[in-house]
């Protein structure tokens, strides 16, 4: 190996997510368009930005929900696109929280917990029944583990969904809009989940509406629109102070509804 080649490797590890000059269509639309993007371990990024402007779409291509047409996707070094790659191993190392929370509704909380346990990393029934219940515990519904989905309120059923999550040992979560799906009383338990998973070191990739979270738990927040990248940086400049005229325009909107037409 080239010193050039270990410096290479090197940089890999130290990234949990990379992602460059990535471009996703459907059909005549072109959604992504050339997105560059990385996510350092222990890291929490946070991409917001108008409805259509890839936000989701992104994130679905990090796990290959979505197949890019061009581009590369680096989970963990490990380029998703590469022929050898093993999609499903690469996969279970990411976690995946929905807008709509995803429970199989005909199955009880620890039966959600556990299935993907046994069949994909197949853990004996005992030892995924012992990390369900520690995960429940950590979002806080313990008491909840025998309960149908129909008999739990939005908010429990997303810190489920995180629960499941967090019970394949995930090295990456990904979350798509977890909150939009709420009311906005049960909102502040999902992110009090969120802050925790982000204060324990869990890296993490947020697609959000939620600007105070964002501004006060992420390391980095990109702006995108139109499928683009408009502005990236740390919080305190990208929503305190942005640069972009686009970036302005979409913040004021978001934090002065009342004047977002002025």
């Amino acid at each position: 190996m080239t010193t050039t080649d270990a410096a290479t490797n090197t940089s890999d590890a130290a990234l949990a997510v990379e992602v460059r000059d990535l471009h996703k269509s459907f059909g005549r639309l072109e959604v992504l368009k050339g997105i560059d993007m990385q996510v350092d371990h222990g890291k929490v990024v946070c991409i917001i930005g108008p409805s259509g402007s890839g936000k989701s779409t992104l994130l679905r291509c990090v796990n290959l929900l979505e197949q890019p047409n061009s581009g590369s996707v680096k989970v963990n070094g490990i380029e998703l696109n590469d022929p050898d790659c093993d999609i499903d191993t690469v996969r279970a190392s990411i976690g995946m929280v929905f807008q709509s929370f995803n429970l199989f509704a005909h199955k009880t909380v620890l039966n959600n917990l556990t299935l993907a346990q046994r069949k994909v990393l197949k853990r004996s029934r005992a030892e995924a029944e012992r990390i369900a219940q520690e995960n429940l515990e950590r979002v806080g519904l313990a008491d909840k583990i025998n309960a149908m989905p129909s008999q739990l309120s939005g908010g429990q059923q997303q810190r489920v969904a995180i629960a499941r999550a967090l019970s394949m040992n995930p090295k990456v979560m990904l979350f798509d809009e977890p909150t939009s799906a709420l009311d906005p009383e049960l909102v502040g338990d999902v992110l009090g989940v969120m802050r925790s998973l982000a204060d324990e070191g869990m890296t993490m990739l947020v697609v959000t509406h939620e600007m105070q979270f964002a501004r006060e738990v992420a390391d980095e927040v990109l702006f995108m629109d139109g499928g683009v990248v408009v502005e990236q940086g740390p919080p305190n400049r990208v929503i305190g102070d942005p640069q972009q005229t686009r970036t302005r325009e979409f913040l004021h909107r978001v934090l002065n509804p009342v004047h977002a037409n002025e």
